[in-house]
């Protein structure tokens, strides 16, 4: 009994050194994160998606934060109403017309940066596609187009800086991922297809170009109120595809404030974060997904009996898809989002 005593009595100062051990670790981490916190002032930042949307949120924080920007999308018309609105702000910022789909474009697109500012600080892989229908409409080929525009573009846009990054002695990549890339969402297959592959081509970049000092963040936002509903591509019973998608996108408990949003992917970039979860529901998913996947199937399952079927392969935007069911109240926060972020 005294010797028992004696071993827990003894244990005492070991458990107390491990703990203040991890306590002084933890000091040093934070030390560390604020040591090596990326101030964006002056920096060269380039946001492929720039125009609208979630790119446009993240374009305007680091412009305030005094950034110099690149931005590129399809769209001229998008990126002209952009770069009027960031400069009439006082940022200094350069739009590129480009498909990133297409493989010969990303290096254009960086050299016309590298051309303009000379290097690149921050490249934020957000430009991508998105095309909710059932899989019985699907053809090989969207599963394509989904991967070029979601995942190829990406990593397209990563080989193209990372010789400059190299050269410069560091750089820092973030790819917006989705919790489509850690959960497969019925009626959205090309697209969870392409996001699954981007989580892994962050995770696997993340591993490897540490030891070049580059730094790779992987974001996994759930559904947000960027307002681009009205922009995505439909197949199948469009006006009822469109109203499950615009309505889930609309609700504060499914969708997340997508300023706020932007504002926490910036700030995992400037701490240097590996991922970055946006909400908890994302958060618990993930997790869920983690310990007890086949519970998680079976609840898109169950989800899967509730979405729309039909055998319409035609392909529709989102705004040629509204109804009674998607103008009223419930989707009028999407809409205040799309005028808000040049989804109009």
């Amino acid at each position: 009994m005294t010797n028992n005593m004696g071993k827990l009595n003894n244990g005492w100062p070991a458990w107390g050194i491990a703990l203040a051990g991890l306590g002084a670790l933890a000091v040093a981490r934070a030390a560390y994160k604020r040591i090596t916190r990326l101030d964006f002032k002056g920096k060269v930042v380039v946001i492929t998606g720039g125009s609208r949307g979630l790119g446009l949120e993240m374009a305007r924080i680091v412009a305030a934060k005094g950034a110099k920007l690149a931005i590129c999308a399809r769209s001229e018309e998008h990126l002209a109403r952009a770069v009027d609105e960031l400069t009439s702000g006082g940022a200094e910022v350069q739009a590129i017309s480009a498909d990133l789909s297409d493989p010969a474009e990303a290096p254009r697109v960086v050299h016309e940066i590298i051309e303009r500012f000379g290097r690149i600080d921050v490249l934020i892989n957000n430009a991508g596609m998105m095309l909710v229908a059932p899989e019985n409409v699907l053809a090989t080929e969207d599963y394509h187009r989904v991967m070029d525009a979601n995942c190829w573009s990406a990593l397209y846009m990563a080989q193209a800086a990372l010789p400059y990054f190299r050269r410069q002695g560091g750089g820092h990549i973030a790819n917006i991922s989705s919790i489509g890339g850690k959960i497969a969402v019925p009626h959205m297959l090309p697209y969870s297809v392409s996001k699954f592959a981007l989580t892994a081509l962050s995770e696997g970049l993340a591993a490897e170009l540490k030891k070049d000092n580059i730094h790779v963040t992987t974001v996994i936002p759930n559904l947000m109120r960027t307002g681009s509903p009205r922009n995505i591509s439909l197949k199948g019973a469009h006006e009822d595809e469109y109203a499950w998608f615009k309505i889930a996108d609309s609700l504060p408990v499914l969708s997340q404030d997508a300023q706020k949003a932007a504002a926490a992917i910036i700030e995992g970039i400037a701490a240097h974060e590996n991922e970055v979860i946006l909400t908890p529901i994302a958060y618990a998913a993930s997790a869920l997904n983690g310990v007890a996947p086949g519970l998680l199937t079976t609840l898109m399952q169950w989800t899967n009996r509730w979405l729309p079927e039909s055998d319409n392969a035609e392909e529709r935007k989102g705004f040629e898809s509204e109804s009674e069911a998607t103008s009223g109240a419930i989707g009028a926060r999407t809409n205040a989002a799309a005028a808000r972020n040049n989804e109009l």
